[in-house]
């Protein structure tokens, strides 16, 4: 009872003085009267605060922690009045005082008050007193250190279960404390005065340690805030954050405050990692902050390295003793099992000294956070490779996120990250200043930061990929001049990147930044452009890799790791285009020494069919597969050195009869239950691959016949058009090497009798086989078959080829092999001879039908793609034999039911729609929709008699696609409007659609952002051949075509892919123009002919050019308009005949309006064509 009294005494001051201020404040009293109140009640004296608070402490946690929000909520109340100030400091001094003497519990609705509570205070209190006398801006700077407390009891009670809206309001609270400690900073940390000094190595004065102190307290709790709320913040709370974050790195760089003490490494490792997490789900623009973000940010590369660095790499020493290395190296030993003297593990004079960085690599320790640990004991005894770490992770986020869209708004901001981030020459010197990320990487004695720099790297890599191969080119010192322009200074970039990446593959031993070297590798291949960078380099990158191949490494795990990875490098640089002769004489000459000086030299070919032997782990043979792949696509002429290993090997995997895989390693995982996890499986399509890329080079595969592509070699081939196309499946067969001996040369009855040979023992094995994806690869190798090996087969071997091609697509249960058995279809159907067979077309089409209606996505487009392709083979035996020779093969109901496909797939998605399409096209090319030219006497019985219906829907599905459809539904609209407007049984001015199917062609030329698809529009045009073809839509077709003539020297696009495509787009509307041109007379209607008057100076300025063409060319004509003969369409007139005829036109139309300076200038025009 004593006890209790005593306590219940003790707590009645405090009891005393919240009963009276709740009961005083239901009155609901004005903010003068409550402030009044306060500090009668409460801030009556300097000691009531601490009298208070020790009362507080007799009573429970639950019942203080109430009084102290309703305390908080009320104090917020009288903010507003003058001279509130000092009692909203003194409230929140007694509220911290209570915090720090109980231990009082606040629950959840309690806080967001006092939340509210300290954001007032500090935006009343604390942000004024920053700018006033010394004495105010130490209360405001006590006040601050309060506040920071409070929300550190917050953060330790109640953070973890902390709603979006009170971390919102902690968090502001935050910012605006440090903007208060930054300005404080700025007012007393003066250059050369009594703050911190740059020159004395990190020393402060009391004062300005407690405000680093500080700072460091709340970037730590602005980190734990970000890391729940960055996702979800507002944007303005994300601005105001990245405000504060910008002005302490302005500081701190002008201050060159970038100094190694305790104090300093904890801040700013506090203050990076805040910086990244903002970064990492940025809420609004960037750009502004960018540049000076990261030339900042390069500061801490070597922060914490400056005093004791590491000896410059020497270029030339590229020898590495492994087995000496690891033996120092040792085994991870945790720190209290260590020497204290620092020996054994510890020791850098054990290290190899082969290794130049190796006395500062700490990788033999999983942890980069223990002081005691090897180079950190004396190099890192304030933990700054932490912040370190933090830096070049925030470099990640912008090379992730930002740089892309920063690059889009300003590209010359891209050359100034690039060239600060990354070197532009010496790499493998050290840098104390200056430092780049490949100064980390080669450098960095931990392990972990090297790690991150690797990441970054290769995110930088990957973000510009496309940015490097367009731009980037290497030119000699001697040749780039005084101004290094961005494509030389990323040439430069990409030769030092290349330098420092292999430098450090052939020494390092650490498995997991092994690992990062090679990603970045992988991805400095695919963003190099060779083509423009020393010829010898990608030779080197080959022969660097081959012979890492052959080293050993003994620990068995890591050796099937090491080669995937070199093997994955290998095939991204033999992927590279175009093959260059100075990869192929790397590929054939003996150039890799073995492990052992005493083994012989042997070339890339022969270590990569090493690599495919039966006792390499299944991993290691599936990445040489893909390797040898690759090698045969781009060197076509190495088919006949590996053809034999190929073939014995895959046979060899196809007939293990047990599909048990090698024990799998750590490395790879266990094989999942799925057959698609296993790596054998893998292994035995990675082989098949290989094979087809042999047997494509046998047959003479350069893309399927249908890729004639009916829109370059068809009646798009017009004028100077062409386009050579290359076809991705295709092997590279334009390398030609001196010597016979090393040329690709095509051998039909070579690769006949390969193909016999797979067809009797690898095929019936691998199509049956129980693995999906060995069942689609087999089948995909159908579709690399030319017409000439297939009709060179055995009948039996045709009738197998086309029998599994149509059981597959009708049988099987799995989408990837019914798609694969569809697109083997489709290449067959493109041979003309097939259409001879009785029984072949009909079972195609039945094949292709059943896979148009399948739930499948791909299953449904290679269908209609071999749809289309069988179309344009019926097309051409209708075309080229003018006759139905094709009758009792196909017959009405058959092209029918290949329109009623082709209709119902144009409602499908956008790239099934885009060969429906090309369907269409083909089909509207031969059906007779009229009998008049029909020499048939019974023209209803003719094959290819179409009804009128027909025609009408497939002109509105057309129409729906080009409206609807995407990019390529809209060329090949195009193509297929051309094939309709060729069809001689039609009468385009009889039409009733045909002013609409005009005026659309017309909008793609002046409204498409797509040059492709305005030079088939343009096309199109072109195909009538007759004035009268035209009808009433005649003049606005000039017009469009001369309006786009004249629109098209100011149309700068932005588009890269539009570059290429311009001079293409002008030669093609140049065709057209002068063919419609060609048809205008005195006779036209008196707008259009007024609209030529007007138009008269460009046409003239336009017509010159055409005759100044002709005279650079000696007066040679231009090339004959060349059509395939199969359409019909062949205009027997050059373009110059053309060009006279127009001008000869306008001439006549000038003369008959009598413009007679018009038409004196015209005539001038015409004798210089004559």
């Amino acid at each position: 009872m004593a006890s209790a009294s005593s306590g219940s005494g003790g707590a009645r001051p405090w009891r005393t003085a919240l009963l009276t201020l709740r009961d005083e404040s239901l009155a609901s009293p004005s903010p003068p009267a409550l402030l009044a109140l306060l500090r009668r009640v409460l801030l009556s004296t300097a000691s009531a605060s601490t009298s208070l608070a020790a009362s507080a402490a007799a009573l429970s946690p639950h019942e203080v922690g109430s009084d102290v929000a309703f305390l908080a909520e009320t104090a917020a109340a009288v903010a507003p009045c003058d001279g509130a100030d000092d009692a909203l400091r003194g409230v929140c001094h007694l509220i911290h005082d209570v915090m720090c003497k109980t231990n009082m519990e606040i629950d959840s609705s309690g806080w967001l008050p006092m939340l509210k509570f300290l954001d007032t205070l500090v935006k009343c209190s604390i942000e004024g007193g920053c700018m006033k006398g010394l004495s105010v801006r130490t209360a405001a700077l006590n006040t601050a250190s309060e506040c920071l407390q409070i929300l550190r009891f917050w953060s330790r009670d109640y953070g973890r279960s902390s709603s979006l809206t009170e971390n919102s309001h902690a968090l502001s609270v935050i910012i605006s404390i440090l903007s208060c400690l930054q300005a404080e900073l700025n007012l007393s940390d003066k250059p050369n005065g009594t703050g911190i000094s740059s020159h004395m190595s990190g020393s402060v004065n009391n004062k300005n340690s407690n405000i680093w102190d500080m700072k460091i307290s709340a970037f730590s709790m602005v980190e734990d805030i970000l890391l729940k709320i960055a996702s979800s913040m507002s944007e303005d709370l994300w601005q105001s954050v990245v405000e504060v974050l910008r002005k302490v790195m302005d500081f701190v760089a002008a201050r060159n405050l970038v100094t190694e003490s305790s104090v300093m490494s904890r801040f700013f490792t506090s203050f990076l990692r805040c910086l990244h997490l903002v970064l990492s789900d940025p809420k609004g623009p960037l750009s502004g902050h960018v540049a000076g973000f990261v030339a900042n940010l390069q500061k801490f590369f070597v922060y914490g390295l400056r005093s004791s660095s590491p000896p410059a790499v020497a270029p030339n020493d590229i020898k590495t003793d492994s087995k000496l290395r690891a033996s120092c190296r040792g085994r991870y030993r945790p720190p209290h099992l260590r020497n204290k003297d620092g020996g054994g593990n510890d020791s850098l004079d054990g290290r190899s000294s082969d290794n130049e960085y190796s006395r500062y690599d700490l990788s033999s320790s999983d942890s980069d956070l223990s002081d005691s640990d090897g180079y950190a004991k004396t190099g890192d005894r304030f933990r700054s490779s932490k912040a370190r770490l933090a830096a070049i992770l925030c470099i990640q986020e912008y090379s992730c996120i930002k740089i892309p869209d920063i690059c889009r708004a300003d590209p010359k901001l891209l050359t100034s990250q690039w060239s600060l981030l990354l070197p532009e020459n010496d790499v493998l010197q050290q840098r104390k200043y200056q430092a780049t990320l490949m100064t980390c990487l080669i450098f960095d004695p931990i392990t972990k930061v090297r790690m991150e720099a690797a990441s970054t790297i290769a995110a930088m890599l990957e973000g510009q990929a496309l940015v490097l191969m367009q731009v980037a080119e290497y030119k000699e010192s001697s040749k780039r001049g005084s101004f290094t322009t961005l494509s030389c200074s990323l040439g430069q970039i990409l030769m030092q990147l290349h330098t420092g990446t292999l430098y450090l593959i052939q020494r390092e031993t650490q498995a997991t930044l092994l690992a990062a070297l090679f990603r970045v590798l992988i991805l400095l291949i695919s963003a190099t452009p060779y083509s423009r960078m020393p010829k010898e380099l990608l030779p080197t990158v080959i022969t660097v890799m081959c012979g890492r191949l052959l080293n050993k490494h003994p620990n068995r795990n890591e050796q099937y790791a090491l080669l995937v990875n070199v093997l994955n490098c290998l095939e991204a640089a033999f992927s590279k285009v175009p093959p260059t002769l100075d990869v192929f004489a790397v590929l054939t000459q003996d150039c890799c020494a073995g492990p052992s000086h005493d083994e012989q030299e042997s070339s890339v070919i022969a270590v990569l069919l090493h690599c495919i032997e039966e006792g390499m782990h299944f991993s290691v043979r599936c990445g040489a597969f893909q390797v040898l792949r690759s090698v045969v696509h781009s060197y076509p002429s190495c088919a006949n050195m590996i053809w034999e290993k190929i073939r014995d090997n895959v046979l060899d995997l196809l007939q293990m009869q047990s599909f048990e895989d090698q024990k799998c390693d750590a490395n790879f995982g266990p094989p999942g239950p799925k057959e698609e996890s296993s790596i054998k499986g893998r292994c035995l399509v990675a082989g098949i691959k290989a094979m087809d890329e042999c047997l494509r080079v046998s047959s003479g595969f350069k893309g399927a016949d249908d890729l004639k592509e009916c829109r370059l070699l068809d009646i798009q081939q017009l004028s100077d058009c062409t386009i050579n196309k290359s076809i991705k499946s295709a092997p590279h067969f334009e390398i030609e090497v001196s010597g016979s001996s090393q040329n690709c040369t095509l051998d039909i009855a070579l690769g006949t009798s390969r193909w016999i040979e797979v067809i009797e023992t690898h095929l019936p094995q691998a199509l049956s086989h129980d693995s999906a994806m060995v069942r689609t690869a087999s089948l995909t190798c159908f579709a690399g078959m030319t017409s000439d090996v297939f009709f060179s087969l055995p009948e039996n071997k045709r009738d197998y080829v086309t029998s599994s091609s149509v059981h597959a697509a009708l049988s099987d249960a799995v989408p990837t092999v019914r798609s694969a058995a569809c697109r083997a279809i489709g290449i067959i159907a493109c041979f003309p001879q097939i259409l001879s067979s009785s029984s072949l077309p009909g079972k195609f089409i039945d094949a292709i039908e059943f896979n148009t209606q399948n739930s499948s996505t791909p299953v449904r487009i290679t269908a209609s793609w071999a749809l289309a392709n069988l179309c344009s083979c019926i097309r051409f035996r209708a075309l080229e034999l003018h006759a139905d020779q094709s009758a009792g093969v196909l017959n009405k109901s058959t092209i029918s039911l290949l329109v009623e496909i082709a209709l119902r797939l144009t409602k499908d998605g956008e790239k099934v729609k885009s060969n429906a399409v090309r369907a269409l096209g083909y089909l509207s090319r031969f059906i007779r929709f009229s009998h008049q030219n029909d020499t048939i006497n019974d023209p209803s019985d003719s094959v290819f008699y179409g009804d009128p219906v027909w025609l009408e829907r497939m002109v509105q599905a057309l129409m729906s696609c080009v409206t609807t459809g995407n990019v390529k539904v809209q060329w090949n609209v195009c193509h297929a409007l051309s094939n309709l407007f060729m069809n001689d049984t039609l009468r385009l001015q009889d039409m009733p659609w045909a002013s609409s199917v005009y005026s659309i062609l017309l909008l793609l030329i002046r409204d498409s952002n797509n040059y492709k698809i305005r030079m088939h529009a343009a096309v199109a045009l072109a195909v009538p051949v007759s004035r009268l073809d035209y009808g009433s839509s005649f003049p606005d077709v000039v017009r469009g075509l001369v309006h786009a003539l004249e629109s098209l020297s100011s149309n700068n696009s932005s588009v890269p892919s539009n570059f290429k495509q311009k001079d293409n787009l002008e030669k093609q509307l140049t065709f057209t123009a002068l063919h419609l041109l060609g048809f205008i007379s005195p006779n036209d209607d008196p707008s259009m002919k007024d609209f030529l008057i007007k138009k008269a100076s460009f046409l003239e300025d336009w017509l010159k050019s055409l005759c100044a063409s002709f005279n650079n060319a000696e007066h040679q004509p231009l090339p004959t308009v060349s059509i395939n003969d199969e359409d019909g369409f062949s205009p027997n007139v050059t373009q110059k005949v053309m060009l006279s005829s127009a001008v000869q036109c306008l001439l006549d139309v000038y003369t008959s309006r009598n413009q007679q300076t018009i038409a004196q200038r015209f005539e001038q025009l015409a004798r210089s064509i004559a």
